[in-house]
């Protein structure tokens, strides 16, 4: 029989023990790499009201989902988990400006768009393989950090040699890509 997961309420509770406060009165709750893993974003997340950063990684969870009372959230941190797709993050959409979401099983980036204050996106090492996916990180108004290190799409252009170039171009606003600061050279020529 396999072990049952860990659950939000065991995972708040033994932080609570941990650090001596209370999670729903913290604005940075730490509950990764718990042991036997999370597996659900359960009810018991809404208790957070305070909470600012939120840290799930290296678990496995497979869906974002019960962020409904995280009323002051602004980063999140899903890491190393088994989330498939970016669906659950409407309750988050007008405060979240980070979202870590590295090392996930994602191809496709339908629902990122509620995300309207989103400055920080971490999806290294995930499944996007097309430029029409990519095409939705145009609908983030205020994207400016993105690594996308580990994604076919990624690694087929930066084979190709011109990854860096393509990524910015679709996204003008971006400052940094892949931990590197985007260079745009205002009058149109060459960069030295």
């Amino acid at each position: 029989m396999a072990a049952k997961g860990t659950t939000i309420k065991e995972a708040l509770g033994k932080w609570e023990e941990k650090t001596e406060s209370k999670a729903s009165e913290s604005k940075e709750v730490k509950l990764y790499g718990q042991l036997p893993p999370i597996e659900k974003m359960d009810a018991s997340l809404s208790t957070l009201s305070c909470c600012e950063k939120l840290s799930l990684s290296t678990n496995c969870i497979e869906k974002i989902a019960n962020l409904n009372g995280l009323k002051n959230l602004r980063i999140l941190s899903l890491g190393r988990n088994n989330i498939k797709s970016l669906t659950g993050l409407e309750a988050v959409g007008d405060t979240l400006e980070e979202l870590w979401i590295s090392y996930n099983l994602i191809e496709k980036l339908k629902g990122i768009n509620v995300l309207k204050k989103l400055k920080v996106l971490y999806l290294s090492n995930n499944y996007v393989k097309d430029w029409g996916e990519f095409g939705k990180l145009g609908d983030l108004p205020c994207l400016e950090d993105l690594l996308m290190v580990g994604n076919p799409l990624e690694e087929k252009h930066t084979a190709e040699g011109d990854w860096r170039d393509q990524a910015s171009k679709r996204l003008p606003k971006l400052r940094k890509l892949d931990g590197v600061p985007v260079i745009r050279n205002e009058e149109g020529g060459e960069e030295d």
